[in-house]
């Protein structure tokens, strides 16, 4: 049975996947295998949240005198999320990297922001959909963060570390060891 690119047993048979159907699991695979884009899947979870906003009912985190400290909350959130973002996006042009997760990787991030954190635009991304949810003043999004996550967590970041794995080797799992996923 025929390998895909996703390095499990191809469904479909020879010929289904972009790149070539004799890939064993022993050829290290030339991207993460990330098939959408992650600033996307945020997006479709803070528009799910919105829509059940419009189509349940309001289902607000504060009470109108309380929402210029919710604003002044969302606006903290959102300054740290775009210093989160451009750090990781200046850290990844300075060594020739594109940000876009199923490209490859030429060389590898551990320093700047990456010492703090192993993923700080997604963390960022996270942030900035945590602002939109408090500025909206909405639990709707707020619930829907979580299946975002796990999302992300488990077909974004899964797939990217393992692919860092074969192709930093020892020295990315050194620096897993260092740093935290998260924080």
């Amino acid at each position: 049975m025929a390998s895909c690119c996703r390095w499990r047993p191809c469904r479909r048979g020879p010929g289904c996947c972009s790149t070539s159907a004799d890939r064993t699991m022993s050829e290290p695979s030339p991207t993460p295998g990330v098939r959408f884009p992650p600033p996307l899947i945020f997006l479709l979870g803070l528009g799910a949240g919105l829509a059940l906003e419009h189509l349940l009912f309001p289902w607000e985190l504060v009470s109108p005198p309380v929402l210029p400290v919710l604003r002044g909350l969302a606006a903290a959130f959102a300054l740290a999320a775009a210093w989160l973002l451009l750090s990781a996006l200046g850290g990844f042009r300075r060594k020739g990297n594109d940000p876009r997760p199923w490209r490859e990787d030429t060389a590898f991030v551990e320093d700047g922001i990456y010492r703090h954190t192993r993923n700080p635009m997604y963390l960022g991304m996270a942030l900035a959909y945590v602002a939109i949810t408090l500025a909206c003043n909405s639990l709707w999004p707020l619930l829907t963060l979580g299946p975002v996550l796990f999302v992300i967590r488990h077909y974004v970041i899964g797939r990217e570390e393992a692919y860092l794995t074969q192709r930093f080797g020892q020295t990315y799992t050194d620096y897993c060891r260092r740093v935290g996923r998260w924080f």
